[in-house]
């Protein structure tokens, strides 16, 4: 009689694994294993790498990877964190954060109070640079996230060191910025991929060289495979914000921007994050908004144009800037009848993408100017997770190798070939 039983099913017994356990090792749903072991049409061919992976561990009998290697699909961590807009993203591409570095307060308050259903359990650190220096403190981690702020570099940058014949390298090209010490992370530890994000200017601060040292450092120095893009929030959110997203990859790969999906249809406005009933202290006050025509009267005459928007339920906002909490003047929300108001720091936490447009679950525990500061510094999450969702299959696959590679089945492999 023949053994109804497929080859994957076979070399899963023989390597002791349950269902759940192969489902977890081989990152699939356990409803595609047990497609992987049925014959005939309701059945399906795994992957050439699944088998391979398969055969790895029923020849060694190993039954089951490293406790670190099974718990979740990928280790990061998060670096100058802000109240965690990279971090929520990544965990819903089935990664575990093992290291959360913020230096604000007030903004760590908001991050752990947003976890609380997933308890922060590593390290949170608040200055990054004593680990910059003793970077083995970091723990090994497959991918590095980082919204790092944009210091001017103290050196012009590496095409002028060119023309001068002088030779560069971060050490000396970055030294004294927040850069610098995160390029000193990445070198240590070599994560198999990173995203960092930074306002869009980044890419003409200092006619381009700053932007010029830093794609030489994480190019040529580091080695990484890397490509950016600048991303505008308003497909996903009723907000012109414009930001810098660079990935990387340490062993290449075949990511590319032009993956991003963006929202067709309908783009979002105002009108679709307004809390209905509103406390009257959003309101301006009188001698605020005398100030502010004033000011922008001043600037008009001038030929400027510095000065307050006001923006009614079927607009599109300005950037929300961590200034907010002084006057409001780049999004003033139209009240009929009465003088503009400022945003609620609950819609501010929608027009960043922290909330539905109509949600409350985010946790706001800090004063008001705390927390407009806090959603002014952040990143919008609906872009942060359109680009985690195109980095994923390349983070899954280099981390599907190193798991082949801590088996340590290499030798048996090729004995058996």
């Amino acid at each position: 009689m023949l053994d109804p039983r497929t080859e994957f099913a076979k070399l899963r017994e023989r390597a002791g694994l349950s269902v759940e356990e192969t489902a977890k090792l081989l990152r699939v749903t356990e409803r595609s294993v047990r497609r992987y072991e049925t014959m005939g049409p309701r059945g399906s061919e795994p992957a050439p790498l699944a088998m391979d992976f398969m055969f790895r561990m029923a020849e060694a009998g190993v039954p089951k990877l490293p406790v670190a290697r099974t718990e979740t699909r990928f280790r990061f961590i998060d670096l100058f964190a802000g109240i965690g807009g990279l971090r929520k993203p990544f965990e819903e591409i089935g990664g575990k954060c093992v290291f959360t570095a913020e230096w604000d307060k007030y903004s760590r308050q908001t991050y752990v109070a947003n976890y609380r259903d997933n308890p922060i359990e590593h390290e949170f650190a608040g200055d990054i640079r004593p680990y910059a220096e003793e970077p083995w403190k970091v723990p090994e981690h497959d991918v590095l996230l980082a919204g790092f702020p944009c210091q001017p570099f103290s050196i012009a940058g590496v095409s002028k060191k060119n023309s001068l014949g002088r030779p560069h390298g971060f050490l000396c090209d970055t030294q004294g910025t927040l850069f610098y010490d995160l390029a000193k992370i990445i070198a240590h530890h070599r994560p198999q991929a990173f995203l960092l994000e930074n306002v869009k200017n980044l890419e003409r601060h200092d006619g381009g060289r700053t932007f010029a040292t830093i794609m030489h450092v994480l190019r040529k120095e580091l080695g990484y495979q890397v490509d950016y893009r600048v991303i505008s929030s308003a497909p996903w959110v009723p907000q012109k914000r414009e930001r810098v997203f660079i990935v990387g990859f340490r062993d290449g790969s075949s990511f590319d921007f032009g993956d991003l999906e963006v929202p067709e249809g309908r783009a979002p406005v105002l009108g679709d994050i307004l809390e209905r009933k509103v406390d009257p202290k959003y309101t301006l006050t009188e001698h605020l908004w005398n100030y502010l025509q004033g000011y922008k009267e001043k600037h008009a005459k001038a030929g400027n144009g510095f000065g307050y928007s006001v923006f009614g339920p079927n607009d599109v906002s300005r950037t929300l800037s961590a200034r907010y909490h002084k006057d409001g003047s780049e999004c003033l929300v139209l009240q009929p009848g009465n003088r503009p108001r400022r945003l609620t720091p609950r819609e501010c936490a929608r027009l960043m993408g922290f909330e539905e447009p109509q949600g409350s679950k985010f946790v706001i525990p800090v004063s008001d100017t705390q927390a407009y500061r806090q959603f002014g510094n952040a990143v919008v999450v609906p872009v942060v997770r359109a680009v985690a969702s195109i980095m994923a299959p390349h983070i899954r696959t280099e981390t599907f190798k190193q798991a082949v590679q801590a088996t340590d089945l290499r030798e048996p492999m090729l004995a058996h070939g």
